[in-house]
């Protein structure tokens, strides 16, 4: 049963409106250090009588150990399956909180009230839950849908520049998959002059179309996915590495230009298309350096994609600008040759 999405000018109201009537023995609200200090106050009214559970920021914390400090809080709290999980937060705090909110006792309620950019117009819309295994992204997950989405951009303010650029190249993947009108008007725009309630509510349409179509990812769903496959790939690479951790979008944002350039060899997209697409992607995040040895082991993470089936690397790609297409077969010698484009 797909969610309720709420986009609210005021979540205190919103919030307070959907809880009145509920009765849910308890209550939770699940944040890290920094959606407790900035994002907290924002709904501390609405629940003053809630049980605050506390994780450290950061994907390096999306992990089983983390989920059973979680579970071990819920189980010291007593709480029964009539309880519900208030997920305040970015994506770790949704995918991570979901999970466990879906596998506690079996699985209890729980909201989803993301806070950044990311999480607002992608993460928190689909069911899609999960943690990070061994290196891999989201490897262990489940499909749940929350009993409802709050989202009010006016969390955004308290974002670093960087959160909020990373959030935006999924909008960049929403018009490149969906809205060839749309992708030609952000381009219009610098990054800090965007409507980012127009543009929630525009990614939040296209994902909610796409996903109630798809909910388990057997098909159409996985055209969301473009950029990913190598951009996950990248992702999970760079997380342990000092220094050179990249945020989420800021990875899916190279997988975008080297997917866009598999596109193009593949006679998808024209090299003018290709050329605006890598241009507009590098004008927002820069190009970050990626030398021969860490190519060679970026290459054999693709091989985990939980899009892949028999053994068989499988993309979802441009079939043009605002149209995608999935389950494209792709080889790691492509791969190689999309992220030395990049590179270039």
């Amino acid at each position: 049963m797909p969610s309720d999405i709420f986009l609210s000018k005021d979540i205190s109201v919103t919030l307070s409106t959907y809880l009145k009537g509920k009765q849910y023995s308890d209550i939770s609200v699940l944040v890290d250090e920094n959606t407790e200090r900035n994002c907290f106050p924002f709904i501390s009214k609405i629940v003053p009588y809630a049980h605050l559970i506390q994780i450290k920021s950061g994907e390096e914390q999306k992990t089983i150990a983390t989920c059973e400090q979680i579970w071990q809080r819920m189980t010291d709290l007593r709480f029964d399956r009539k309880a519900l999980i208030i997920n305040l937060g970015g994506g770790v705090i949704g995918d991570m909180g979901g999970f466990c909110a879906a596998t506690y006792k079996r699985g209890i309620d729980f909201i989803q009230i993301p806070t950044t950019l990311l999480s607002q117009v992608d993460a928190s819309v689909g069911g899609k839950l999960g943690i990070d295994f061994n290196g891999f992204k989201n490897h262990i997950g489940v499909f749940k849908e929350p009993q409802a989405v709050f989202i009010n951009t006016d969390f955004l303010k308290t974002l670093s520049p960087g959160e909020l650029r990373s959030g935006f190249a999924e909008v960049i993947k929403h018009c490149l998959i969906a809205d060839k009108i749309k992708w030609k008007e952000i381009q219009t725009k610098v990054l800090e002059e965007q409507d980012w309630d127009d543009l929630a509510e525009h990614s939040i349409t296209i994902k909610t179309k796409v996903t109630q179509a798809d909910p388990e990812e057997k098909g159409l769903r996985k055209i969301l996915n473009f950029g990913h496959t190598i951009g996950h790939a990248i992702e999970s690479y760079y997380l342990n590495i000092t220094g050179k951790k990249l945020l989420h979008g800021e990875a899916i944002a190279i997988g975008m230009i080297a997917e866009a350039y598999i596109s193009y060899k593949k006679k998808f997209i024209s090299q003018k298309e290709l050329e605006e697409i890598r241009n507009y992607i590098m004008s927002i995040y820069g190009k970050v350096e990626i030398f021969d040895f860490d190519l060679e082991k970026i290459l054999p993470l693709t091989l985990q994609d939980k899009k892949n089936e028999n053994k068989t690397i499988q993309c979802s790609l441009l079939e043009q600008v605002g149209k995608a297409n999935y389950n494209i077969p792709v080889t790691i010698k492509e791969i190689r040759e999309a992220i030395e484009y990049y590179s270039l």
